[in-house]
């Protein structure tokens, strides 16, 4: 697995994310655990199979940089409580940007409508959940001062422009977030957790004989900018350059059913896009996915393993606790090509009698929390990416993605290629451009016909859309060779 080394050797204290989180969302707003079991246990009272309160407070942060000046930023504090009560397939939810007793109770009253009043019942003992954090509980907005972090963009301008003549636009930015969380359940369990996030991206322009291409780089993860020194600059510098360049070379793309090869690590967007969805279990437990009702039976071809792993230290898409409380795991989706298991929180765990996955994740306090990736990839095969290439007599080789659309409920998806070539005879001879990737995600998984040694994730900048809300998740993949995908092209 290739991954940035973290920038620290030592394990998180377990304790320190629960001492920021009481003091930060609770000592100051006069509030105890003791009060916010007595709310919850006034919301058991009636007929509900689950209850929880769900308190954040986050500050971000961007800035932005173009021709050659730092001409955006943005800055911003945000706080407050969700409250919700479910029961059965119903869930009611109410939140409030304001944290004190009278909100939590008013927003507890709110959610009262969603059951009949039935026996008395009273919250159990509080049971702090204190899992193994992933990261530290540090504010990485306080990392630089804005001074720094000017030029830190400055500086991977000036690297950028460096590398070569034809670029002639570079903007990049700088994007950097400390969250606190702190939940407490009807069952007497309470979680926290310290969520610092950090993401760098550049894009460039390159002109040569009027023609202008462009590329880009970045990334980050759950950590502060002091992760992004020089050497890392470098890096993201020269891959944005080098896509750029290529694509300025890069003849029209060919269009037609064709042997794909994908690279290794980000290009594992295809997989979340047009599977990943596919395998969360509100989708199967109400029959609109592609996978409903395939548990144990054969989904893919041999050799594909694709897991869910929400534990990766450091990682963008990791999490200590989820947004119910629940410890994150490395959930095993597919295992040699037979589908085993679901993404499930604990409402559609409950009611497809599943175990609970650690998957429920919400954007914010003000959003209710739905089965969602965290880090989703395919786990290596056995074969050397340069014989994947020599294997193939005429294809494309795709070695970056752009943007791209799927149906859940079919499968189907469109992507674009970012940075893709020719491979003739078994090399890579050409690049070119406008290629875009059309199939059903579950028949590409039964078509996969060689799986690299090589799986890489992502250098830390996906961001996921469902239903309105947007969360940070990571994706990844070895080098793959599909047999017979169509491609749309522009030659």
């Amino acid at each position: 697995m290739k991954t940035k080394p973290s920038t620290t050797d030592t394990r998180p204290a377990e304790t320190s994310h629960f001492d920021v989180a009481h003091a930060t969302l609770l000592a100051s707003t006069n509030l105890d655990v003791g009060k916010l079991q007595d709310v919850l246990g006034g919301m058991m009272s009636h007929q509900i199979d689950y209850a929880d309160l769900y308190f954040q407070y986050s500050r971000s942060e961007s800035w932005g940089l173009e021709e050659g000046q730092v001409k955006s930023g943005n800055f911003s504090i945000d706080q407050g409580v969700g409250v919700r009560a479910v029961s059965g397939e119903k869930t009611a939810f109410a939140y409030s940007d304001d944290i004190n007793l009278n909100a939590l109770e008013e927003a507890a009253k709110a959610t009262k409508a969603i059951a009949n009043l039935g026996g008395e019942q009273t919250a159990t003992s509080v049971i702090k959940r204190q899992n193994s954090p992933l990261y530290l509980p540090q504010d990485p907005i306080a990392s630089l001062s804005a001074e720094a972090k000017v030029k830190l963009l400055e500086r991977l301008e000036s690297i950028a422009r460096k590398i070569d003549p034809r670029i002639s636009q570079v903007t990049a930015s700088i994007a950097g977030e400390y969250e606190v969380i702190m939940l407490a359940r009807h069952d007497g369990v309470m979680a926290a957790d310290v969520r610092p996030l950090v993401r760098l991206s550049i894009n460039v322009i390159a002109e040569s004989n009027g023609r202008r291409e462009q590329g880009s780089a970045g990334g980050g993860g759950r950590f502060d900018y002091s992760y992004f020194t020089d050497e890392v600059l470098h890096d993201y510098a020269q891959k944005a350059v080098h896509q750029a360049l290529v694509n300025l070379d890069a003849r029209p793309a060919p269009a037609g059913s064709m042997t794909v090869v994908l690279g290794a690590g980000w290009p594992g967007i295809l997989l979340h896009e047009a599977i990943g969805h596919g395998l969360e279990g509100d989708f199967n437990r109400k029959g609109s996915s592609a996978f409903s009702n395939m548990i144990g039976q054969q989904v893919a071809a041999r050799g594909i393993t694709i897991v869910d792993d929400g534990t990766i230290q450091n990682r963008r898409g990791s999490l200590s606790v989820d947004d119910e409380g629940n410890p994150t795991n490395r959930t095993v989706l597919i295992e040699d090509g037979i589908l085993r298991g679901y993404m499930q929180d604990t409402l559609n765990a409950r009611l497809m009698n599943m175990p609970v996955t650690g998957n429920a994740r919400r954007e914010s306090y003000a959003h209710i929390p739905m089965p969602r990736m965290t880090n989703t990839y395919m786990l290596n095969g056995n074969m050397p990416p340069e014989e994947i290439i020599k294997s193939v007599k005429k294809g494309l080789y795709a070695a970056n993605f752009g943007g791209g659309q799927v149906d859940i409920t079919s499968g189907k998806f469109v992507f674009s290629a970012a940075e893709a070539y020719m491979i003739e005879d078994g090399k890579i001879t050409y690049p070119v451009k406008g290629a875009t990737l059309i199939g059903n995600g579950p028949e590409v998984l039964k078509r996969v016909s060689m799986i690299g040694n090589d799986m890489a994730l992502d250098s830390g900048v996906g961001t996921c859309g469902k239903e309105g809300q947007s969360v940070p998740v990571g994706v990844g993949q070895p080098t793959l060779r599909i047999d017979g995908l169509t491609v749309g092209g522009t030659g």
